[in-house]
């Protein structure tokens, strides 16, 4: 009897484990009033799972959403929990560079009747590469305005993407950089496969000149932190030595 009793318990915690990693693909935490970070993971390559961050912002119009998630599982789950959490629905959605972990809910989200947005060189690129494209497209750095909300696209220049860019919340003072910006959590400079080093140095330098006020600086991936971009120089930095 002991033992049909352990054997049950081991069962029984080897499910529930099975159960919370499988409620983790979708984790959401509050940065301010209006702004929320969520968290899927994908695969980076070599058989891992990694986390990506994308935001979104509460308006009096609709949710706005930064990138999306990377995992595709978690397109829908994640327009269902803003519904659930906030009885908002996803109105606006701009991806910040080309990269799948950014733009892998543009052409389902179209299909929800969210309008998506990138930069015309990330529109390019999408196109060039195979990955999702979005319906419309800016040329140049562009205010969207909802309601009493202001949010800006900013192209500091080329970085880890030729395309990246950084979005701007002005009312909540939020800089949202996808992966043009370093995680204060890691010194791993990351994915350089279309990085170009020299010039990130300086688009970087650009940025923190630009949003010196900047309260809460969000990463494309892992933690993040208000130096997140000095850090993220510091990194870039260090590898010429």
């Amino acid at each position: 009897m002991v033992k049909s009793v352990f054997v049950f318990t081991v069962f029984f915690i080897r499910v529930n484990l099975i159960a919370q990693n499988d409620s983790s693909s979708l984790l959401i935490s509050k940065l301010t009033q209006d702004c929320y970070i969520f968290t899927t993971y994908g695969d980076p390559g070599d058989g891992s799972k990694y986390p990506a961050n994308g935001m979104y912002m509460l308006t009096p119009k609709g949710a706005v959403m930064i990138d999306s998630p990377w995992d595709s599982t978690q397109l829908q789950p994640l327009l269902d929990s803003i519904y659930a959490k906030h009885h908002q629905s996803v109105i606006l959605n701009i991806a910040t560079h080309f990269h799948a972990d950014r733009t892998a809910g543009l052409e389902y989200y179209r299909t929800k009747g969210i309008k998506t947005y990138t930069s015309k060189q990330t529109y390019d690129l999408c196109k060039e590469r195979n990955e999702k494209q979005a319906q419309y497209y800016f040329t140049k750095d562009t205010i969207f305005r909802i309601g009493d909300h202001k949010i800006t696209t900013y192209y500091p220049g080329p970085g880890h993407a030729p395309d990246n860019i950084v979005v701007w919340m002005n009312n909540s003072k939020v800089l949202y950089g996808g992966c043009f910006i370093k995680s204060t959590a890691t010194n791993n400079i990351g994915n350089l496969s279309d990085a170009n080093i020299p010039a990130w140095k300086v688009s970087i330098k650009k940025t923190i000149i630009k949003y010196p006020d900047a309260k809460y600086v969000i990463p494309g991936h892992l933690a993040w932190a208000q130096s997140g971009l000095s850090h993220t120089l510091e990194i870039l930095n260090r590898q010429d030595n």
